[in-house]
């Protein structure tokens, strides 16, 4: 018989990840009816006076694996991020990161210039800009009264 150590932080930590899943919204989620687990980017929605920025921390996913796309006023940034090959001779005894496929989605306002969207990629972080649209100044204009 062996005896396995109890780490109490461990197993509240898998309760977490099991039974609340919707409430951890970047926690990995379990699917219905199957165990694959999901896996959400975490993002980070700014504003300057020129541009919305979202930043979404995509580490070890090359920037191939990656694909945004503008319909119907919403973004979604969706990718892959694929596990490394095991060597031979290295046993796993914990894994926690996860890979998979990934999608996030978020609606834009109506004053962002589509046209001039544009993403980078650096050191892990996916950074989109979201110009903002120049705001035609309405003219004042004089109506004939008849």
């Amino acid at each position: 018989m062996s005896l396995i150590r109890w780490d109490p932080f461990t197993s509240m930590e898998e309760s977490f990840n099991r039974l609340l899943p919707s409430v951890f919204g970047a926690w990995p989620r379990t699917g219905f009816g199957d165990s694959k687990l999901e896996w959400r980017p975490s993002a980070d929605i700014s504003e300057t006076d020129k541009e919305f920025l979202i930043r979404a921390e995509l580490p070890a996913v090359k920037k191939e694996d990656v694909q945004v796309t503008i319909d119907a006023g919403v973004i979604t940034i969706q990718g892959e991020r694929k596990q490394e090959k095991e060597e031979k001779n290295e046993k796993q005894h914990r894994v926690e990161r996860f890979y998979g496929s990934f999608t996030r989605s978020f609606s834009l306002p109506d004053s962002v210039n589509i046209e001039a969207i544009r993403c980078e990629s650096k050191d892990g972080v996916l950074t989109v800009h979201l110009p903002k649209a120049v705001a035609e100044k309405p003219q004042a204009k004089q109506i004939k009264v008849e």
